[in-house]
């Protein structure tokens, strides 16, 4: 299969590079990212030991095929960017497979896509940017599909086999909306206060404190869902976060990383957009405003 991932960062390298073992996958990233790959090779370390020779391009403009799926694993900021470049390559047969954080990439990307070509994703995968051409693998974890109506077509059954072929432990979900703010919850607890902090994972069940804060944002985040037509408990999203918590207990989140590096981070599209939907459907949203102003505070 034709793949290419716009977004080589960590996890956009990590599945690509698993991917490239049975299909034709090229990357799209950074500048110094994509001459260490071409002069080195994409190295993954840690938990997968893997030295792969992969094509990888600084621009889209320099992708001379159509591929049969586009995964998106650029930040959300720029997923506008990415989706209207990627247009001069995509066509009505290419599935557009978004494996971002945050909820609301899908309404982007529908702006200029079919939503009938679009998949959407989560994974529990733990990986950091080392260096150019290197990603540390931090944590295997567990891939999940779905259309966004819920149908289980042979198209996406065959990229869930694609994608465990590989290695990449996946399963396809007949409510992929539900599983993305599952995920978005677990986010809003996590990745604001382990950057504003600047703490592994795992200080937040070490520390009382963060602990109760962790808990409080999950139940605030979990209610404007409920709000939004999503149907959790507060007990399911508490005890998967700290279930992520505990298997990740020694890595960075992905916002903490982003904010050492000195870039932006994803604080908009996860809390922010969080208060965006409770203030719309009149749902307290205090604790994540407190998260987006705390974040927003130390990144200016």
């Amino acid at each position: 299969m034709n793949i290419v991932i716009m977004g080589a960062g960590a996890i956009g390298s990590l599945f690509g590079a698993l991917l490239s073992k049975k299909n034709n996958v090229m990357l799209i990233g950074r500048t110094s990212h994509v001459k260490a790959i071409r002069k080195n090779g994409l190295n993954i370390e840690d938990k997968t030991q893997l030295n792969v020779k992969i094509p990888a391009e600084d621009s889209v403009d320099k992708v001379t095929f159509s591929p049969d799926v586009l995964i998106l694993t650029v930040k959300s900021f720029d997923t506008i960017s990415a989706i209207n470049q990627a247009m001069k390559i995509i066509d009505d047969d290419t599935i557009i497979l978004t494996l971002q954080n945050g909820l609301d990439n899908i309404d982007m990307i529908e702006k200029v896509v079919d939503s009938k070509q679009i998949i959407a994703g989560t994974t529990t995968h733990g990986a950091f940017f080392s260096r150019p051409g290197v990603i540390g693998h931090t944590g295997k974890g567990k891939t999940t599909l779905g259309k966004l109506n819920g149908k289980k077509t042979g198209r996406i059954k065959h990229i869930a086999d694609l994608f465990n072929e590989v290695g990449i432990e996946t399963i396809v979900s007949e409510d992929i909306i539900k599983e993305m703010w599952v995920k978005a919850i677990v986010n809003s607890s996590i990745n604001p206060l382990t950057t504003f902090f600047q703490c592994k994972n795992g200080y937040l069940l070490e520390n009382p404190i963060l602990e109760k804060i962790v808990e409080k944002v999950c139940k605030e985040s979990t209610s404007i869902a409920k709000a939004n037509g999503i149907n959790l408990l507060n007990q399911h999203t508490i005890q998967k976060t700290k279930e992520v918590i505990r298997s990740t207990s020694e890595n960075h989140s992905s916002m903490l990383q982003s904010f050492k590096k000195g870039k932006k981070t994803e604080i908009d599209s996860i809390n922010g957009k969080l208060v965006d939907i409770g203030k719309k459907n009149g749902v307290d949203s205090s604790m994540n405003e407190i998260l987006v102003y705390l974040v927003t505070s130390i990144s200016n």
